[in-house]
């Protein structure tokens, strides 16, 4: 059911975001290494990039991780408010 404010109590996988992070971070870095050794600078360098991008996420899911339940509710956490009135004006029963 949606109430309107999935934004405000919207959640993210961090961890799974986390796991994601690191492996990019191993392909980006890989990449940039082995395109360096071969001669490709112009990919070595798109690659590097990449790795700054990875890494610059990877320092924000940590950091989110680490505030603690504000930024990761728990479970016991209902993902939104639900509806204190009834739809359409009708009694609850």
């Amino acid at each position: 059911m949606r109430t309107g404010s999935e934004p405000k109590t919207a959640r993210s996988a961090l961890r799974l975001r986390l796991w994601l992070s690191l492996w990019g971070l191993l392909w980006a870095v890989g990449g940039t290494l082995a395109l360096a050794a071969i001669g490709r600078t112009g990919w070595a360098i798109a690659c590097g990039c990449l790795a700054v991008v990875v890494t610059a996420d990877l320092v924000m899911v940590v950091r989110h991780i680490r505030q603690g339940p504000h930024y990761q509710p728990g479970r016991d956490v209902p993902p939104y408010d639900p509806p204190h009135e009834p739809p359409y004006g009708r009694p609850r029963p």
